[in-house]
């Protein structure tokens, strides 16, 4: 088979590649171009240097290595949906969409019209005839980030590492001579590099200051701009612990009056903890989501799966539903994604846009 193999410059797609070679496969390796940092912004982002490394790594295993420029889509796509995410107030997931956009989106675009059948990544996911399940490593697994992936997306992905664990992985590519064994996993926004999120913010959308309150509304503080802030938070607000070295958590923001709640956090602080809420804008990897069920939802990467109730709404803007959790979950937050699944196999996943408090 004719596979393109999106290699970052990190060591997980490199390994990707290598056993795609032993395969016996057609391989290519392509690096996403999509962001090289004009503004400046605070933080270290790499691009030149991953695409050194990957092409080492293409040049090791003797196969065609190619640059994709996707910047103009990465801005009109990813980034775009960020923006105008954090200001209307919700916390979006760039990682969840790059994948379905640029990834399996545009680059997948660019890779049929140049003749391949399939887009390897280094995700943490396995696959088998019927969709996708979870990576064998639990500390790793990433198929939260590829629950909003389309059916015929998930057709024409591949997954080689999903039976790994992350030190098999570091162990394949120092036995294969890849320049990348010991790199440090990268962090930070989606294929932007080490970026703090509020650093990203602060270039594009302008502060505006306004108080920070209790529930009563004695103001405690002044905030910098609500998109600056998600539910749940704790490090960072800006108001000192109170008398009883109790910390302050975020519970809610008020946009009409420019407002950030906090409260001390209590096993029953309102505006907290949730167990209903309504999923929209959902997308099934494979299996159909369109009936009633018992499901895990998963409401941020590395939250545990949670039993829930699956109930689908009609609606005319596409697959929503009502899920009921049987258990409380803290500081649900709209606009972040909620994974679906069935013990290991993803179903599919949506966005949340309204948590509703008893």
């Amino acid at each position: 088979m004719k596979i393109l193999a999106a290699l970052s410059g990190g060591v997980d797609s490199s390994v990707v590649a290598a056993l795609l070679v032993r395969e016996g496969h057609d391989v290519s390796g392509a690096y996403m171009k999509n962001w090289i940092n004009e503004e400046n912004i605070i933080g270290h982002c790499p691009w030149q240097q991953d695409i050194e490394d990957a092409r080492a790594v293409a040049d090791r295993l003797g196969i065609e290595f190619r640059v994709v420029n996707l910047m103009q889509e990465y801005r009109e796509t990813v980034v775009r949906y960020l923006l105008e995410g954090y200001t209307h107030g919700v916390t979006p997931n760039p990682d969840v969409m790059c994948n379905r956009e640029m990834k399996f989106g545009v680059l997948w675009d660019w890779a049929r019209e140049n003749g391949f059948e399939a887009i390897a990544t280094g995700h943490y996911a396995r696959k088998d005839e019927s969709g996708i399940l979870k990576g064998l490593d639990p500390n790793k697994d990433q198929t939260y980030f590829l629950a909003m992936l389309r059916p015929e997306q998930v057709q024409i992905a591949r997954f080689p590492i999903g039976h790994l664990l992350k030190p098999q992985v570091r162990e394949e590519a120092r036995k294969l001579g890849l320049s990348t064994a010991e790199k440090k996993d990268s962090q930070g926004i989606c294929f932007i590099g080490e970026v703090k999120m509020e650093d990203f913010l602060r270039t594009f959308v302008p502060d505006k200051p306004g108080p920070i309150v209790n529930f009563e509304g004695k103001v405690l503080g002044e905030h910098r701009g609500l998109h600056l802030y998600t539910f749940g938070q704790r490090k960072g607000i800006g108001v000192a612990s109170n008398l009883h070295k109790q910390a302050y958590v975020v519970v809610a923001k008020r946009p009409e009056a420019n407002e950030l709640v906090i409260a001390i956090e209590q096993p029953d602080t309102p505006l907290l903890w949730a167990k209903r809420c309504i999923i929209g804008g959902i997308s099934t990897t494979g299996p159909d989501l369109t009936g009633s069920r018992r499901l895990e939802a998963m409401p941020r990467y590395r939250s545990p799966a949670a039993a829930a109730e699956y109930r689908p709404l009609e609606r005319g803007d596409g697959l929503a539903a009502e899920v009921l959790f049987h258990e409380a979950q803290r500081a649900l937050t709209p606009g972040q994604i909620c994974a679906f699944y069935d013990g290991d196999r993803l179903l599919g996943g949506g966005v949340f846009e309204e948590i509703c408090y008893e």
